[in-house]
């Protein structure tokens, strides 16, 4: 097999695994060779667990959030920023069913997935750091607090709303979430 070949097979995979998620189906290594029309052991060569998969298709937006939060630490308007990050949070949420999972896993199977989840941990918590010294959300307000919120957020705009209504009701409950988390 030529790395052309390899690389091929490796984006099917990916695709393949795309679409699952967006079918809303479980990623099960068998089912996705299957599908993608490609040896079980040539997946499991490229991808060894499920969870590398899923990783894989996460990291595109990982990477993106990430660059975003970088450029809301330079932003002067600290709330902006703040609400700005937790805004592509949701965005990203609601475009790769694969983001959600993989930042709340406990572990991470691809080295570089733990290390841009600890980024984008260390960027939030630097965001938020910003809009507590700045006076501008209540107090005893922890990082680990605004992610449930947020998840919440995710949650309860996804549980009984169609994909088109989605958008519309996640800034909705976002704004609502802030409002409260805004000191006055």
């Amino acid at each position: 097999m030529t790395r052309r070949d390899a690389a091929r097979n490796w984006q099917h995979i990916v695709d393949t695994g795309r679409a699952f998620l967006a079918a809303d189906r479980p990623l099960r290594l068998n089912e996705v060779a299957r599908e993608a029309s490609i040896g079980v052991a040539t997946v499991y060569r490229h991808f060894p667990t499920p969870e590398a998969l899923l990783e894989t298709l996460a990291r595109p937006s990982l990477e993106d959030l990430t660059v975003r939060a970088e450029a809301a630490l330079h932003d002067d308007d600290a709330w902006a920023a703040f609400t700005g990050f937790l805004t592509a949070g949701i965005d990203a949420q609601l475009a790769d069913a694969a983001v959600q999972p993989v930042f709340a896993a406990a572990t991470h199977e691809l080295p570089e997935t733990g290390e841009l989840v600890t980024r984008l941990d260390a960027l939030a918590a630097g965001l938020l750091d910003r809009v507590r010294t700045a006076g501008l959300i209540r107090p005893g307000l922890e990082q680990a607090d605004v992610v449930r919120l947020m998840c919440g957020v995710v949650f309860a705009a996804t549980v009984h709303a169609t994909p088109a209504e989605r958008p519309a009701l996640t800034r909705r409950y976002l704004d609502v979430m802030l409002d409260g988390l805004r000191k006055s």
